[in-house]
Order: structure tokens, then sequence, then C-alpha cells
């Protein structure tokens, strides 16, 4: 939730150089993990139920029988809350008005994730 606290930031500069943010998840409901009393984005938010866009674009993976066992132990049940047992890989793209594609950044590695501050230098060299 830390990147997305950092979006939500970051989205005053993103909407004042004309884009728009849009944040796509296979997240249906909140995990236990996650307070009750949060608020919510005050940006777009699609559903991909069950990965299936991320998939079509190989983002997402299935998770193995071992770490499906690790969340469970946890009391997650990706399942539920996502509507399968795979997980979307961390990706950002900037595309342009004409459908082009002018940066991407995709880690299997959740814990690398792009700044937003990095996505809005991307978008200053488009509004030129």
């Amino acid at each position: 939730m830390a990147e997305l606290d950092a979006l939500q930031q970051t989205l005053p500069d993103i909407t004042g150089l004309g884009a728009t943010l849009v944040v796509i998840s296979p997240q249906v409901q909140r995990t236990q993990r996650e307070p009750e009393d949060q608020k919510p984005l005050g940006l777009e938010h699609l559903r991909d139920q069950g990965n299936e866009v991320a998939r079509r674009y190989g983002l997402s993976f299935d998770l193995p029988d071992d770490l499906i066992g690790v969340y469970r132990g946890f009391g997650l049940d990706l399942a539920k809350a996502n509507g399968s047992w795979t997980l979307p890989m961390p990706a950002r793209f900037v595309i342009d008005r004409s459908g082009v594609i002018r940066s991407a950044d995709v880690d299997p590695d959740y814990t690398r994730r792009t700044e937003p501050a990095e996505t809005v230098k991307v978008l200053r060299t488009l509004a030129r």
C-alpha cells in the first residue's frame, strides 16, 4: 500500500501534466491485513478479475503449492481476495495519447518498483 500512497501523493503532478493515472488490480476485497478505516483511492482503479488481463500480457504468475501454504499460514486467501492463486508483476506503463508505450517498468521482484517521481519525469518529457 505504500506505493499507492506515493502514487496518490504524486497524482497532482501527474494530472497537472495532462495525464491520467489508472491502477489495475485483481483485488476484489480487502485482506485481513488492511485497516478497515483505510481511505479510498483518489484515482481510477480497474479490476482485473483473476489476473486475466495481466496473464494475457505475460505479467502474472501462478503461485506454487508451497507458497500458497505460506500465504494461507498468514491467513491470506488470494483466491478469495483476487479471484485466483496468481499474482501480477508490479508494472508501470506510460502510454502517450496515440497509444504508444513511452516507458515500461516491469519486474517480477515485487520489492523493486519505480519511484512515482520517475514516472513524472517521463511525463514531463512528453509534455514538451
